[in-house]
């Protein structure tokens, strides 16, 4: 028996149902919206279904039937990627598109770091690179815009898997010329009452603040900024203290005053940095070479950029 589609067809018939619209699923998958319309229309008509609802101005939703043949469509397109990626392990292969996500905080250390030695590794491979806040990195994982997210273990949901790289504990940065960076280390008790550099990012922001409020400290927040580098400015230029979790080679601010970081002492939780992605039983070859090689090199070398502490 014939079949009644294309796997092309498949493939616009779930870039939509992710998408919520034409237009986005056309923007991700970059094929023309009317190429798309078309065959939705095509597998309506063959299936003799209907598989959207059609809101004006609002996208579309899948209806029940759309959603049952949207769900094996998804299973029928892993399985030729499965076979796809069966071919590149036979020929011990990885090749194809990867897109990679980071944390902003931590993607100016790992994002070029990474993709170089990983495409040296993998000449074939052909990878981008995003990046963003926790909240972005979960919602492009979600929409499968990125194949693995570089980001610390911040509310990870149970759709995603999660595997960690290394433990981060925070430290203070200070302005060289601080009356305290000639510590070795430093309580928030000794900062009591210190005007602070709140790095104000999603989930970040929680993470931080719980700290004083678990130590029984209130923080004075001067400044706040979803731009690292913006904060180890205004550090570096006396206008308060930060808190990170990853103390870089790098001490300075972009404007070339120096910093200090100095190891924050008492019980609080470390971050973890790792690689998360969508949970599912197959994980392609290219995606399993990206893991593989980044935890080999993590155990290695250690996080690029970052001092030992």
């Amino acid at each position: 028996m014939p079949l009644r589609f294309t796997f092309r067809q498949l493939e616009y018939l779930v870039a939509v149902g992710e998408a919520g619209t034409i237009a986005m699923a056309s923007q991700r998958i970059n094929v023309s919206s009317p190429s798309i319309s078309a065959a939705i229309s095509q597998l309506e008509a063959e299936f003799g279904t209907l598989l959207f609802v059609r809101h004006h101005a609002q996208g579309l939703t899948l209806t029940p039937g759309g959603q049952r043949i949207f769900n094996e469509a998804k299973r029928i397109l892993d399985r030729a990627a499965a076979l796809n990626d069966l071919a590149s392990d036979i020929s011990d292969l990885a090749r194809g598109p990867i897109s990679i996500g980071a944390l902003s905080t931590v993607a100016p250390l790992v994002s070029a770091a990474f993709r170089q030695s990983f495409e040296h590794a993998f000449p074939d491979a052909d990878v981008t690179l995003r990046e963003g806040h926790q909240v972005d990195l979960l919602r492009m994982l979600g929409r499968a815009e990125i194949d693995v997210a570089i980001t610390y273990d911040l509310e990870i949901p149970k759709d995603i898997s999660f595997d960690p790289l290394i433990s981060l504990p925070p430290f203070v940065m200070l302005p060289r010329s601080h009356a305290l960076a000639d510590r070795t280390a430093l309580s928030l008790h000794d900062l009591q009452g210190e005007p602070m550099i709140l790095l104000d990012m999603p989930l970040s922001r929680d993470y931080f603040l719980s700290m004083f409020h678990a130590a029984g400290v209130r923080p004075v927040i001067a400044e706040r900024t979803s731009d690292i580098w913006v904060a180890r400015s205004l550090v570096a230029n006396g206008f308060g203290f930060g808190l990170v979790n990853v103390p870089t080679k790098l001490t300075q601010a972009p404007d070339g005053e120096p910093l200090v970081f100095l190891p924050l002492t008492g019980d609080h939780r470390a971050m973890v940095l790792g690689l998360a992605t969508k949970r599912s039983a197959h994980r392609s070859r290219i995606l399993t070479a990206f893991y593989e090689h980044v935890q080999t090199r993590m155990a290695q070398n250690g996080l690029p950029g970052m001092t030992s502490g």
